[in-house]
């Protein structure tokens, strides 16, 4: 190892330590500072392990953890990020953490941002890259779809021995197919066939052979789901892994049959069932067994990191959910609008570089579908609580069950009145890291930042 080399990673896992044990936080911070002193060392600190790259648009952090705990059937120490920071220096900072593995392989299974795929891509050597789906998102950042899409395909073709495990049911991933690498897709074949269309205003919907609208024999939601195009004979490539039934959802809870195996997935939301396949898909290809990987994902042991997580805030069961784009957004509110309860609801908008700084796509969002009269009390805030709050008003909720409360302390406060027991947040991102930071202040949750 070179020196350059052995100073980064010292100063790295002097600066992890200090911030983890001493100021309780910092995911980021300890990878800037090891790429500052050697900018090339995630070369080094990844040169044993076998990698897993998880990417896409939507579901990459409960994609990401639902695949360790699959993988910890097998292989008990899995290397991760855990809280989603999943730039360079993020991932750099998951490998100052790793800690020695007595036995068996070196995993690790790293989510990573489509823009950081071909920069990651140049430092480490993938067994698989893992592909949700490509949706609208941040067009500050990404632009179109097809600019997100070509990025991690830079990304994929340094690797040509790669193997890609991808959504079948997203038109753009059957152009992989073209490349050398082995790929294997998963994908939804629970509904009877039915020639139909996409809503029109949906992303993605022409076909990437000739350019014509696609159509569906069946669709789960967005431009997912049983293509075909009836101009040219393009169609879903054969899937290897099927979700072949859904059982029961609720808000809480998806029970599922995948090839015919049953178990039941502690989160609700049909997206999430998507993220839940994907892991049973890279568990399957890693030679874990039926009974093992439905083990895994039935068990429900803990929250994902800001993904429906449930907080005990004084006597409300507080779910935090995050939102970030059209597609994403519109499948929480078809998620939420089931519960058979009465439930409050916040939304906490805050449009930063993490966010993504255009707040356009809150009026993609089927606000005007929601129960208003199902739900007593209503709650904006954030950084951009008045591009929320007149988006609200136009959905129309009532006015006498408003509130605005621009500052968060304020609004934590607000949500503690709230007339129901459960409460639903939903919160961009950096609103998410504010508002769990302040409830771990409070003593609701340990740690704002893991």
């Amino acid at each position: 190892m070179a020196l350059k080399s052995k100073l980064a990673i010292a100063a790295g896992k002097s600066s992890y330590w200090f911030l983890h044990n001493v100021m309780h936080g910092g995911t980021s911070l300890p990878g800037k500072i090891t790429l500052a002193i050697d900018p090339d060392v995630l070369k080094e600190l990844a040169k044993d392990y076998e990698i897993v790259i998880v990417t896409g648009t939507n579901g990459k952090t409960l994609t990401t953890a639902l695949t360790v705990k699959v993988l910890k059937q097998k292989y008990p120490e899995i290397l991760t990020n855990p809280s989603g920071s999943n730039m360079k220096q993020g991932i750099v900072s998951t490998f100052l953490s790793a800690k020695k593995v007595k036995n068996g392989k070196k995993i690790a299974v790293l989510e990573t941002d489509e823009a950081n795929v071909p920069i990651i891509s140049q430092y480490v050597a993938p067994t698989a890259f893992v592909l949700t789906n490509i949706f609208r998102d941040q067009l500050d950042r990404f632009g179109e779809i097809y600019t997100t899409y070509n990025k991690i395909l830079q990304g994929i073709k340094m690797h040509p021995q790669a193997k890609i495990i991808a959504n079948g049911d997203e038109p753009l991933f059957h152009n992989l197919q073209d490349l050398p690498n082995q790929v294997v897709y998963f994908g939804f074949d629970n509904q009877p066939d039915q020639d139909q269309k996409a809503p029109a205003n949906t992303d993605g919907v022409l076909c990437p052979k000739c350019n014509h609208i696609l159509h569906y024999y069946s669709r789960s939601y967005g431009n997912l789901g049983k293509y075909f195009c009836p101009h040219c004979g393009f169609e879903r490539p054969e899937l290897t892994y099927r979700m072949n039934q859904i059982v029961d959802q609720t808000p809480q809870s998806s029970t599922v049959k995948v090839d015919d195996h049953e178990f039941t997935l502690h989160i609700g939301g049909t997206y999430n069932i998507y993220n839940a396949l994907a892991a049973y898909s890279v568990g399957a290809e890693f030679n874990l067994l039926p009974h093992e990987i439905t083990k895994a994902l039935g068990a429900d042991d803990k929250n994902i990191f800001g993904r429906q997580e449930v907080v005990h805030v004084g006597d409300k069961d507080v779910t935090i959910i995050l939102v970030k784009n059209p597609v994403g957004l519109d499948q929480v509110l078809q998620m939420i609008k089931t519960d058979k309860n009465p439930f409050s609801l916040a939304f906490l908008l805050n449009a930063n570089y993490a966010d993504g700084i255009d707040t356009s796509w809150i009026w993609d969002g089927s606000f005007e579908e929601l129960p208003f009269d199902h739900i007593p009390s209503v709650l904006t805030g954030g950084e951009r609580y008045k591009d929320i709050t007149f988006r609200m008003r136009v959905a129309g909720v009532p006015e006498e069950h408003f509130a605005q409360r621009p500052d968060l302390k304020e609004a934590v406060n607000y949500i503690k009145q709230m007339p129901t027991k459960h409460v639903y947040v939903l919160a961009t991102y950096t609103a998410m890291l504010q508002l769990r930071k302040m409830l771990a202040d409070e003593g609701y949750i340990k740690g704002g930042m893991e």
